[in-house]
C-alpha cells in the first residue's frame, strides 16, 4: 500500500476524531455567556464526564493495584468507548496481545496455544473444530462485566499457562431496576453486492446413511452387484442396475446451488436487557434477576489470492499476482484467485437470577450462544510451474472451482456459583463455581465443484467443461461435539501472626471433557475419461454448478464414492481429556512497603486421543483400530507441581515494583495429537496432527514497575523471559497445489521482552483529552531438530506466531459538557512465523496488519448515546510472504456501523 493511500484515509480520521473536541469547545464559549446556567449544568455534567472516563479507569486501576499477581483488567466502559462488540476484538486493547482471524488472542506475541480462557473461573469448551481454545469472538461485549488477562501464573490458575490467561467476567445482577435496548446498522464497503446460493441443512441424507452400512462404504458398481446379488434381468444388465442404484444415491445429494450475483441487506443489530432486585421478606434477603439477547447479522465480500512456491523460488521473481501474463511466467507451483462472499449470524441469550444474605451469595447463570456462518467462493488455479502446467496464457486452461459453506456453532453453558465469609469461624472466604457446558459445531453444506475453464490465445474465455477425473464433485459433512464439566472453589483464611498479615489460600479445580468429531465425505466421479460441456455462455458461467441434473448422472459416466479412509487411516476421531488439580497459596503483607505471594499447583493431567472411522463394522475393524499400540500413542499421563512466587514493593500510593516467578506447561491441543487431516480456516492449510506430540514445560520471570498519578495517569514498564522446553511447532510440506502443515516438537525455545502501557490526561493540549496505549518489543528464537522435520530450512527461527512488536495506541476525547466522547484506536503487529518452511522454501510470515478504527459516542441525554464507527480507516488488506514473495493476500474493506442504544 502506498504511502498516500495509507495518509489519505489517516487524516480524515485524525480529522473526525477532533471535530467532537471542536464541537464541544464552541458549546463550552456559548455556555460562558450564559454563566448563571452554565454552572448549574457544569457541575452535574462534569460528574458525568469523570464518570466516564477517570471514574472507570480507576476502579480498574484499583483492581490491578490490589492483584497479587500481574494482571491488565479491561473493564466494561472501556469496552463501550472503544465500540468493540465482542471479548476478541476487545481484548487486543490489552498490552502485549494481538488478534488472528478476529477470534485468537495471542499473548506476548505467542501463539493461541500459549493463552487459555475462562468464564467466571470455570473451564468452557470451544466450538471451532480446529482448536481447544475458545474463539473469543462468539462472547459478545453486552454480557461482559470486565475482562481480566494475568500474563504472572499464579497457583489458584490452570497450568496450562504460556502467555496469559483470560478470565471473561459476565455482568453481575442489579440492584435495582434497569433496561436497556440497542439497534444498529452498518456496511462493508466491499460488501455492497455479492455471491449468494441456496444451502441445504438437512445433513446426509437417510438413504445414504442406510447404503454406508449396507455396502461398507463401498459404493462401487462391482460391491454393489455383490452384495445386491445382482443379475441381468428385465430392468437390464447387472451394471445396469447397479448404476442406477448408485444414481439414485447421488440424486439424493443437494445440488440445486447455483451462485446469483445480487445486492446485499446491510448489517445490523439488536440488543436488549432487563434486570430487578427484589427483597424478600422471609429471611430478609436480595433477589436479583438478570435477562439479556442480542442478534447481529453482517456480510463481508474477500478478494482472495492464494499460491504455492515453486521449489528455490528466490524473491524478486515474482512480487505481486496480480496479471495472468505475468502468473504464465512466475515462480508459482500454482496461483489461485478468488472471490468469497460470507454472511454471518449471531444470536446470544443471558439469563441470571441471584440471593444474597448477610455475608453470603449464589447465583444461577444460563448462557447460550449460537454462530452461523454462511460462505461461497469462487475462482480459477493455474498451474504455471506444476504438474499440470494450465495457465490462461499458456495451455489456454484454468482450473475452476466453486465452494460451499455453511457452518453451525452453538455454545451452552449452565452455571451455579456461590461467595460466602463467615464471619463467625474467624473470617474465613469460600467461592466455588459449577459449570457443565457443551459446544457443538455442524457443517451440513460443504460442497465443491471442479471444471476447466477454456480460453482463446489472446484470454478470452470460451466455454467450461468437466474433465474425466475423480473428485469432480465433493460433499462433504462435519459434525462435533465438546461436553465440559468444570467444578472448583477456593477456601482463605485471614489471620494476623508475629505482626504480619497474612492470607492462606486453598483450592481445588476439577474439569472432565469428552470430544466426539465425525465427518462424511462423498465425491462425483467423472469414469468415462471424456469432457462433459457444461457452459459455453461467458455470461452464464456462474450457473454451471446445476450441472449435476438428474438427466446427466442418469445418462453419463458420474458414479457417486463415499470417501471415508480405510483401515488404518481416519478422518474421525473421539477423545476426552480429566483435570484434576489442588494448590495451596499465600499472600503477606511484611511491612507497610513489602508483599510477598506465592505457592504451589498440583495438577494430574489425563487426556486419549483415538482417531476412529465411520467404516467399523465388525469385531476385526475395532481390533484393527483400538489396538494398544493406537492407544498408547494417543494417550498423555502427566502430573507435577507447578510453583509461583510474587513479589511487590509497595513505596506508597504513587507506584510499585513488583516480581514475578513461576514454572507451568503448554500442552498440545487435542486435534495436533490425532493423525487426522483437516483445512485450518485461519491459514486455508491442510492440516495433519501427530500422535505422541509431548506438552512443553516453561519457566516465566517477569518484572514490573507500575506508577499511578493522583490526576488517574498511570505508567507501567514490564520484562519478562520465558525459557520453553519441546516447543510445540508447525511446519509446512509443499506439493504441486497446496501446502500440508505438521506439528513438531521442538529442541528448546526463549521469548524475552520488554513492554509500556499508560494512560496519560491531555487536558493541558485541550480540555477533555487523553491518551492511552501499550507498546510491546519481544524477540524469541526456537531451535527445531530437521531429522523431526524433513528437509527443514531454518532449524533455527522464531517461534510460530511470535511478533517482534506490538502497538496498541488510542487517542480519546470526552467533551467537558458530558455530551461527546470519540476515541482514535490503533493497532499493528511485527510480522511473525505461519508455519516453518523446508526444502529450501523460507518460513511463511503473516505481514503487519495496521488497524484503524474510528469511534464516536454522541449523548443527547443521560440515558441515550449514538455511536458511529469506522473499523479499517487505512483500507488495509491482510497478507502472506514467503522467501519474500506474496503467497496469500486477502481483502479485509472498511466497516462503517451506527447505533443508537437507550437506557432506562
Amino acid at each position: 500500500m502506498s504511502t498516500q493511500h495509507t495518509l489519505k484515509p489517516l487524516a480524515v480520521a485524525v480529522s473526525l476524531a477532533l471535530l467532537a473536541s471542536s464541537q464541544a469547545y464552541a458549546q463550552d464559549q456559548s455556555a460562558e455567556q450564559e454563566p448563571v446556567a452554565a454552572a448549574d449544568t457544569t457541575i452535574e455534567e462534569v460528574v458525568t464526564t469523570g464518570t466516564r472516563l477517570q471514574g472507570s479507569a480507576a476502579a480498574v486501576v484499583d483492581e490491578r493495584k490490589n492483584q497479587a499477581f500481574v494482571a491488565d483488567i479491561l473493564g466494561a466502559e472501556q469496552l463501550s468507548r472503544t465500540g468493540d462488540s465482542d471479548a476478541a476484538s476487545a481484548l487486543r486493547r490489552v498490552t502485549g496481545l494481538t488478534l488472528v482471524d478476529g477470534k485468537f488472542v495471542y499473548v506476548r506475541g505467542l501463539g493461541e496455544r500459549y493463552s487459555s480462557a475462562r468464564l467466571n473461573g470455570a473451564s468452557i469448551p470451544s466450538p471451532d473444530l480446529t482448536r481447544n481454545v475458545i474463539p473469543l469472538d462468539i462472547i459478545p461485549s453486552t454480557i461482559i462485566e470486565s475482562l481480566a488477562v494475568q500474563k504472572v501464573f499464579s497457583p489458584s490458575m490452570p497450568a496450562a499457562f504460556g502467555g496469559g490467561n483470560i478470565d471473561i467476567r459476565t455482568k453481575s445482577l442489579p440492584t435495582d431496576f434497569q433496561a436497556s435496548f440497542e439497534v444498529g446498522i452498518g456496511q462493508s464497503d466491499n460488501a455492497s453486492s455479492g455471491y449468494t446460493y441456496n444451502r441445504n441443512e438437512a445433513g446426509v441424507p437417510q438413504n445414504i446413511r442406510d447404503a454406508i452400512v449396507k455396502y461398507r462404504g463401498d459404493f462401487s458398481l462391482r460391491n454393489i452387484i455383490s452384495k445386491d446379488g445382482l443379475v441381468a434381468n428385465e430392468l437390464g444388465s447387472a451394471s445396469d442396475q447397479a448404476r442406477a442404484i448408485n444414481a439414485g444415491l447421488a440424486q439424493a445429494l443437494p445440488r440445486d446451488i447455483s451462485l446469483q450475483h445480487e445486492s446485499l441487506d446491510p448489517n445490523y443489530s439488536i440488543k436488549a436487557s432487563i434486570g430487578n432486585s427484589f427483597e424478600e421478606d422471609f429471611f430478609g434477603g436480595n433477589i436479583g434477576v438478570l435477562a439479556a439477547a442480542a442478534y447481529d447479522t453482517k456480510w463481508n465480500v474477500s478478494d482472495r489470492k492464494n499460491a504455492v512456491l515453486s521449489e528455490n523460488a528466490e524473491a524478486g521473481c515474482a512480487t505481486t499476482l496480480n496479471s495472468a501474463e505475468e502468473v504464465a511466467n512466475s515462480c508459482y507451483n500454482t496461483v489461485s484467485e478468488t472471490t468469497q462472499t460470507t454472511e454471518t449470524e449471531r444470536l446470544n441469550g443471558v439469563f441470571s437470577v441471584g440471593y444474597e444474605l448477610d455475608t453470603h451469595s449464589v447465583s444461577y447463570t444460563k448462557l447460550y450462544l449460537t454462530d452461523a456462518e454462511d460462505e461461497s467462493e469462487f475462482g480459477i488455479m493455474q498451474s504455471p510451474n506444476g504438474s499440470n502446467l494450465k495457465t490462461i496464457y499458456g495451455s489456454g486452461i484454468a482450473n475452476r472451482e466453486h465452494e460451499f459453506k455453511y457452518e453451525e456453532r452453538t455454545l451452552d453453558i449452565d452455571q451455579v456459583r456461590g461467595q460466602h465469609t463467615l464471619l463467625d469461624w474467624w473470617g474465613i472466604g469460600f467461592d466455588w463455581q459449577y459449570t457443565e457446558s457443551k459446544a457443538e459445531t455442524d457443517i451440513p453444506t460443504d460442497i465443491s465443484y471442479r471444471f476447466d475453464d477454456l480460453f482463446n490465445g489472446q484470454g478470452d474465455y470460451l466455454s467450461t467443461v468437466v474433465t474425466g477425473d475423480d473428485n469432480r464433485a465433493v460433499f462433504q459433512y462435519v459434525g462435533m461435539q465438546d461436553q465440559v464439566k468444570s467444578y472448583s472453589g477456593n477456601f482463605s483464611l485471614p489471620v494476623t501472626f508475629a505482626g504480619l498479615d497474612i492470607e492462606f489460600k486453598a483450592g481445588y479445580d476439577f474439569t472432565d471433557k469428552a470430544r466426539y468429531y465425525t465427518t462424511d465425505r462423498f465425491a462425483m466421479d467423472n469414469g468415462s475419461g471424456l469432457r462433459v460441456t457444461v457452459n459455453d455462455d461467458p455470461n452464464g458461467i456462474l450457473g454451471i454448478t446445476d450441472y449435476l441434473t438428474n438427466d446427466r448422472i442418469n445418462d453419463s459416466n458420474f458414479l457417486l464414492s463415499y470417501r471415508e479412509p480405510t483401515s488404518p487411516d481416519a478422518d474421525d476421531y473421539l477423545a476426552v481429556q480429566k483435570t484434576d488439580a489442588l494448590y495451596g497459596a499465600f499472600d503477606m503483607f511484611l511491612n507497610n512497603h513489602w508483599r510477598l505471594a506465592g505457592g504451589v499447583r498440583w495438577e494430574e493431567f489425563k487426556q486419549v486421543s483415538l482417531a476412529t472411522s465411520s467404516l467399523i463394522f465388525d469385531r476385526n475393524d475395532i481390533e484393527t483400530f483400538y489396538s494398544e499400540e493406537r492407544i498408547l500413542n494417543g494417550t498423555t499421563l502427566e502430573d507435577d507441581f507447578y510453583p509461583a512466587l510474587s513479589l511487590t514493593y509497595i513505596s506508597d500510593d504513587s507506584y510499585q515494583l513488583r516480581f514475578g516467578f513461576s514454572e507451568t506447561v503448554v500442552r498440545p491441543d487435542i486435534r495436533e495429537t490425532v493423525p487426522v487431516a483437516y483445512y485450518d480456516p485461519i491459514t486455508d492449510i491442510r492440516t495433519i496432527g501427530r500422535a505422541g506430540l509431548a506438552s512443553s514445560p516453561m519457566t516465566n520471570f517477569d518484572a514490573r514497575f507500575e506508577y499511578f498519578a493522583d490526576n488517574g495517569d498511570n505508567y507501567t514498564v514490564s520484562a519478562f523471559y520465558k525459557d520453553i522446553d519441546k516447543p510445540i511447532e508447525s511446519v509446512l510440506s509443499v506439493g504441486d497445489e497446496e501446502y500440508t502443515l505438521n506439528y513438531v516438537n521442538g529442541i528448546s525455545a526463549e521469548v524475552y521482552g520488554i513492554e509500556f502501557e499508560w494512560l496519560h490526561d491531555l487536558t493541558y493540549v485541550h480540555d477533555g483529552l487523553f491518551t492511552t496505549g501499550n507498546l510491546t518489543w519481544s524477540d524469541s528464537e526456537a531451535v527445531i531438530d530437521p531429522a523431526l522435520a524433513g528437509n527443514l530450512t531454518n532449524p533455527t527461527k522464531r517461534l510460530t506466531g511470535h511478533s517482534e512488536y506490538v502497538a496498541n495506541l488510542q487517542l480519546g476525547y470526552d467533551s467537558m459538557d458530558g455530551n461527546h466522547s470519540s476515541s482514535l484506536v490503533y493497532n499493528v503487529f511485527g510480522e511473525r512465523i505461519l508455519a516453518a518452511g523446508i526444502g529450501g522454501r523460507g518460513d511463511a510470515y503473516e505481514q503487519p496488519f495496521h488497524s484503524l478504527d474510528l469511534v464516536y459516542n454522541f449523548y443527547p441525554d443521560f440515558n441515550s448515546k449514538v455511536s458511529f464507527k469506522v473499523q479499517n480507516v487505512l483500507g488495509e488488506d491482510q497478507d502472506v510472504t514467503q522467501s519474500g514473495i506474496t503467497v496469500q493476500s486477502r481483502e479485509v474493506g472498511r466497516v462503517f456501523s451506527l447505533s443508537y442504544s437507550y437506557e432506562f
